[in-house]
Protein backbone atom coordinates (compact mmCIF):
# COMPACT_ATOMS: atom_id res chain seq x y z
CA UNK A 1 0.00 0.00 0.00
CA UNK A 2 1.16 3.27 -0.99
CA UNK A 3 1.79 5.45 1.73
CA UNK A 4 -0.68 9.21 1.39
CA UNK A 5 0.86 11.70 -0.23
CA UNK A 6 1.22 15.28 1.20
CA UNK A 7 1.83 18.62 -0.97
CA UNK A 8 3.66 21.01 0.75
CA UNK A 9 3.03 24.35 -0.84
CA UNK A 10 -0.71 26.40 -0.77
CA UNK A 11 -0.07 26.96 -4.76
CA UNK A 12 -3.10 26.20 -7.49
CA UNK A 13 -0.61 25.75 -10.05
CA UNK A 14 1.42 22.97 -8.46
CA UNK A 15 -2.08 21.73 -7.64
CA UNK A 16 -2.96 22.08 -11.15
CA UNK A 17 0.68 20.72 -12.56
CA UNK A 18 0.18 17.74 -10.52
CA UNK A 19 -3.37 16.60 -12.15
CA UNK A 20 -1.86 16.88 -15.40
CA UNK A 21 0.31 13.72 -14.27
CA UNK A 22 -2.68 12.37 -12.83
CA UNK A 23 -1.28 13.21 -9.39
CA UNK A 24 -3.66 14.35 -6.61
CA UNK A 25 -2.23 14.63 -3.34
CA UNK A 26 -4.13 12.99 -0.46
CA UNK A 27 -3.71 16.39 1.31
CA UNK A 28 -1.92 20.08 1.05
CA UNK A 29 -0.10 21.42 4.10
CA UNK A 30 1.58 24.63 3.55
CA UNK A 31 4.89 24.83 5.35
CA UNK A 32 5.91 28.18 6.69
CA UNK A 33 9.32 28.58 7.10
CA UNK A 34 11.40 31.51 6.56
CA UNK A 35 12.56 32.20 3.06
CA UNK A 36 14.94 35.02 3.72
CA UNK A 37 17.92 34.50 1.12
CA UNK A 38 21.33 34.24 3.18
CA UNK A 39 23.43 36.92 1.97
CA UNK A 40 25.81 34.86 -0.23
CA UNK A 41 23.37 32.38 -1.25
CA UNK A 42 22.84 31.87 -5.34
CA UNK A 43 19.42 31.97 -6.69
CA UNK A 44 19.83 28.10 -7.06
CA UNK A 45 20.75 27.32 -3.79
CA UNK A 46 17.83 29.16 -2.25
CA UNK A 47 15.27 27.12 -4.43
CA UNK A 48 17.23 23.99 -3.25
CA UNK A 49 17.19 24.84 0.72
CA UNK A 50 13.56 26.03 0.60
CA UNK A 51 12.30 23.01 -1.13
CA UNK A 52 13.94 21.04 1.52
CA UNK A 53 12.83 22.89 3.91
CA UNK A 54 9.82 22.94 3.42
CA UNK A 55 9.59 19.64 3.30
CA UNK A 56 10.85 18.85 6.25
CA UNK A 57 8.92 21.37 7.97
CA UNK A 58 5.67 19.81 6.55
CA UNK A 59 6.53 16.63 8.19
CA UNK A 60 7.20 18.12 11.48
CA UNK A 61 3.55 19.32 11.58
CA UNK A 62 2.11 15.88 10.79
CA UNK A 63 -1.21 14.45 12.63
CA UNK A 64 0.25 10.83 11.89
CA UNK A 65 3.54 11.78 13.11
CA UNK A 66 4.85 9.47 10.42
CA UNK A 67 4.06 7.24 7.12
CA UNK A 68 3.92 9.97 4.86
CA UNK A 69 5.12 11.41 1.83
CA UNK A 70 5.79 14.39 1.74
CA UNK A 71 6.54 16.68 -2.00
CA UNK A 72 7.84 20.32 -1.67
CA UNK A 73 9.12 22.74 -3.81
CA UNK A 74 10.08 26.17 -4.44
CA UNK A 75 10.43 28.17 -7.42
CA UNK A 76 12.98 31.41 -7.53
CA UNK A 77 13.52 33.59 -10.47
CA UNK A 78 17.43 34.79 -10.35
CA UNK A 79 19.17 37.38 -13.04
CA UNK A 80 22.62 37.19 -12.44
CA UNK A 81 23.49 36.52 -8.29
CA UNK A 82 20.68 38.34 -7.82
CA UNK A 83 17.29 36.90 -6.51
CA UNK A 84 13.76 37.65 -7.37
CA UNK A 85 11.27 36.41 -5.06
CA UNK A 86 7.65 37.38 -4.78
CA UNK A 87 7.51 40.93 -5.03
CA UNK A 88 5.66 42.60 -2.28
CA UNK A 89 3.83 45.80 -4.13
CA UNK A 90 2.89 46.73 -7.42
CA UNK A 91 5.91 49.18 -7.40
CA UNK A 92 8.33 46.09 -6.70
CA UNK A 93 6.98 44.34 -9.67
CA UNK A 94 7.87 46.89 -12.05
CA UNK A 95 11.16 46.90 -10.40
CA UNK A 96 10.94 43.64 -11.36
CA UNK A 97 9.85 43.79 -15.09
CA UNK A 98 12.59 46.68 -15.53
CA UNK A 99 15.04 44.30 -15.12
CA UNK A 100 14.16 41.42 -17.05
CA UNK A 101 12.84 43.81 -19.79
CA UNK A 102 15.59 42.73 -22.60
CA UNK A 103 17.92 40.52 -20.34
CA UNK A 104 18.37 36.75 -20.24
CA UNK A 105 17.25 35.27 -16.62
CA UNK A 106 17.13 32.05 -15.46
CA UNK A 107 14.36 29.91 -13.06
CA UNK A 108 15.46 27.34 -10.30
CA UNK A 109 12.95 25.12 -8.75
CA UNK A 110 14.06 22.75 -6.28
CA UNK A 111 11.81 19.45 -5.73
CA UNK A 112 12.27 17.66 -2.56
CA UNK A 113 10.53 14.36 -1.34
CA UNK A 114 10.73 12.86 1.92
CA UNK A 115 9.44 9.43 2.26
CA UNK A 116 8.03 7.89 5.49
CA UNK A 117 11.85 6.56 5.81
CA UNK A 118 12.79 9.79 6.74
CA UNK A 119 14.87 10.10 3.70
CA UNK A 120 15.03 13.27 1.28
CA UNK A 121 15.40 13.07 -2.02
CA UNK A 122 15.82 16.31 -4.51
CA UNK A 123 16.18 17.72 -7.79
CA UNK A 124 16.96 20.85 -8.80
CA UNK A 125 15.62 22.11 -12.37
CA UNK A 126 17.17 24.79 -14.49
CA UNK A 127 15.20 26.95 -17.20
CA UNK A 128 16.42 30.28 -19.34
CA UNK A 129 14.33 32.91 -20.81
CA UNK A 130 14.48 36.11 -22.06
CA UNK A 131 12.01 38.88 -22.07
CA UNK A 132 11.87 41.30 -25.14
CA UNK A 133 12.70 45.39 -23.87
CA UNK A 134 9.23 46.10 -22.26
CA UNK A 135 7.64 49.47 -23.13
CA UNK A 136 6.69 51.32 -19.98
CA UNK A 137 3.07 50.75 -21.51
CA UNK A 138 3.26 46.97 -21.56
CA UNK A 139 4.58 47.17 -17.41
CA UNK A 140 2.12 49.55 -16.10
CA UNK A 141 -0.41 47.21 -17.82
CA UNK A 142 0.86 43.87 -16.89
CA UNK A 143 0.98 45.51 -13.53
CA UNK A 144 -2.49 46.27 -13.33
CA UNK A 145 -3.69 42.92 -14.02
CA UNK A 146 -2.20 42.26 -10.87
CA UNK A 147 -1.44 38.94 -12.64
CA UNK A 148 2.59 39.33 -11.11
CA UNK A 149 0.80 38.79 -7.36
CA UNK A 150 2.21 35.75 -5.38
CA UNK A 151 4.57 35.27 -8.04
CA UNK A 152 8.24 33.96 -8.48
CA UNK A 153 10.01 37.24 -10.21
CA UNK A 154 6.90 38.83 -10.83
CA UNK A 155 5.35 37.22 -13.49
CA UNK A 156 3.16 34.35 -14.46
CA UNK A 157 4.06 32.46 -17.91
CA UNK A 158 0.99 30.62 -17.90
CA UNK A 159 -0.29 34.21 -18.37
CA UNK A 160 -0.26 37.27 -20.26
CA UNK A 161 3.50 37.50 -19.68
CA UNK A 162 4.13 34.63 -22.21
CA UNK A 163 3.74 36.91 -24.83
CA UNK A 164 7.19 39.11 -23.05
CA UNK A 165 9.02 36.03 -23.44
CA UNK A 166 11.07 35.74 -26.88
CA UNK A 167 12.95 32.69 -25.82
CA UNK A 168 12.90 29.82 -23.17
CA UNK A 169 15.30 26.75 -23.04
CA UNK A 170 13.88 24.02 -20.34
CA UNK A 171 11.35 23.20 -19.16
CA UNK A 172 7.88 25.14 -19.15
CA UNK A 173 6.16 23.77 -15.99
CA UNK A 174 9.50 24.18 -14.42
CA UNK A 175 8.84 27.95 -14.97
CA UNK A 176 5.50 27.63 -13.52
CA UNK A 177 6.18 25.91 -10.38
CA UNK A 178 7.05 22.44 -10.54
CA UNK A 179 8.91 20.40 -13.39
CA UNK A 180 6.57 17.32 -14.08
CA UNK A 181 9.37 15.37 -15.52
CA UNK A 182 11.56 15.46 -12.60
CA UNK A 183 8.59 15.20 -10.15
CA UNK A 184 6.98 11.97 -12.08
CA UNK A 185 10.92 10.69 -11.86
CA UNK A 186 11.15 11.37 -8.35
CA UNK A 187 7.97 9.57 -7.44
CA UNK A 188 8.51 6.40 -9.82
CA UNK A 189 11.96 5.84 -8.01
CA UNK A 190 10.33 5.33 -4.77
CA UNK A 191 7.59 3.22 -6.41
CA UNK A 192 4.63 5.70 -6.11
CA UNK A 193 3.94 6.36 -8.85
CA UNK A 194 3.58 3.43 -12.23
CA UNK A 195 5.35 4.02 -15.32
Amino acid sequence: MRPPLILASASPRRLELLARIGVTPDAVRAADIDETPGKTELPRQLAQRLSAGKAMAAAQVSEDGAGELILAADTVVGVGRRILGKPRDAEEARAFLELLSGRRHRVYTGVALLSPDGKLRTRLVESILAFQRLTAQQMAAYVDSGEWQGKAGGYAIQGQAEMFCRFMSGSWSNIVGLPLFETAQLLRGIGWLKP
